[in-house]
């Protein structure tokens, strides 16, 4: 006596190219697809599936292997996930319909359909998922392609600073080394001012250069120093370029903070950001201000370096610190990565937020521990 599992698969067997040939027309298969003969052939094997299924439901290494086989091709063919899945879904459509109409009353067709179900949920899960991992893996290895990439960039942008440092360094030093003499022996001629200032600010933007290719700073000098007096001397630095764009300056900083570290990089990574702010503050009509916070949070320092000028994207933000990224029309995209790095180095951190009112700058460093701190340490 024929069983309703025989006669089912019977039946599916008499209409498989109709069935096929259904599916094939609806599915969604684009010239481009380099698997398009295995897509066929692939809907076969999954019919295969479906009527030993409906005989005695299979195990899952035997699903997992299409699924697996069918989740490469699709990776390599780089097909849409969405189109993937949507063939999928035909072609369990379409079995359903050929089941319902096989004459088989519908009371006996419960459980064949409740296992044609199952095996095309498993197989929807293993290929999708299979699938997610491939293109993960793709997208590390072009990843790990464009650091490495970066890495040779680096190395050669390293080289070439190097070697114009040394060859524009030494003019650079000896003009500067002239105009602070005539400072001190003619000190009533006009500019001279102006002029030591524009070589002070050549000669930090050379030595970002260097910062960018070094993968540690050789002979730091280490000290305890001042916050707000690093501050106080770098506000009468740029006292010029702030009076020229009309910017306010407001400081709200603990006078007791000290950081330990070097105070010349220290320096370089407010510089850089107080100059970042006052470029971008000549896009604002309103009154321009530049915060300047510091206090001692949970036993660390914060610095917060805000300005009311235009709000950074947040697309922008992400990338922000990343070498070469910059969105000044002649800029060299290294100031904030240089900030990262010198930071880091001091056992900190950096980030940038930003909206309509304010965009901030937050730097967090370890907390100088003086004398009277190391002592009570010291006996706890």
């Amino acid at each position: 006596m024929t069983s309703i599992a025989d006669h089912l698969i019977y039946y599916l067997e008499n209409n498989t190219s109709t069935f096929i040939d259904y599916w094939r027309e609806k599915a969604i298969i684009t010239e481009l697809d380099i698997y398009t003969e295995e897509v066929v052939e692939n809907g076969l094997k999954m019919f295969e599936l479906v009527k030993k299924t409906i005989r005695n439901p299979l195990t899952d290494d035997k699903i997992k292997a299409l699924a697996y086989k069918v989740a490469k091709e699709r990776a390599e063919a780089d097909v849409n996930i969405g189109d993937f899945v949507y063939n999928v879904n035909i072609g369990r459509s379409e079995i359903l319909d050929w089941v319902m109409t096989s004459g088989i009353p519908v009371e006996h067709l419960q459980a064949p359909l409740k296992e044609i179900n199952i095996l095309f949920d498993k197989f929807s899960h293993y290929a999708v998922r299979r699938y997610t991992e491939i293109k993960e893996e793709h997208l590390q290895e072009k990843d790990d392609f464009i650091n490495e990439t970066h890495k040779e960039r680096l190395t050669i942008l390293g080289q070439m600073s190097s070697s114009f440092v040394h060859e524009f360094r030494n003019p650079l030093t000896a003009v500067m080394g002239f105009i602070k003499l005539m400072e001190n022996e003619y000190p009533n001629i006009k500019y001279l001012d102006i002029i030591s200032h524009e070589l002070d600010q050549l000669n930090y933007r050379i030595s970002q250069f260097l910062h960018v290719s070094r993968k540690e700073v050789t002979a730091r000098n280490i000290e305890d120093f001042s916050l707000i007096g690093l501050m106080d001397n770098l506000i009468q630095f740029l006292y010029p370029s702030i009076v020229d764009n009309d910017v306010e300056i407001i400081k709200n900083i603990d006078p007791t903070i000290r950081i330990s570290g070097n105070r010349d990089e220290f320096r370089q990574v407010f510089l850089n950001i107080i100059i970042n702010s006052i470029d971008a503050l000549q896009l604002v009509k309103q009154e321009r201000r530049i915060a300047i916070n510091g206090r001692v949070v949970d036993g660390k320092i914060e610095i917060l370096l805000s300005n009311n000028g235009p709000v950074i994207d947040k697309d922008k933000i992400a990338t922000i610190f990343e070498p070469f990224f910059t969105t000044k029309e002649l800029g060299t995209g290294i100031g904030l990565y240089v900030c990262k790095k010198l930071i880091a180095n001091h056992g900190g951190e950096i980030g940038c937020t930003s909206d309509e009112k304010s965009t901030t700058f937050s730097i967090t460093v370890p907390k100088a521990v003086t004398e009277q701190e190391g002592l009570i340490e010291a006996v706890r």
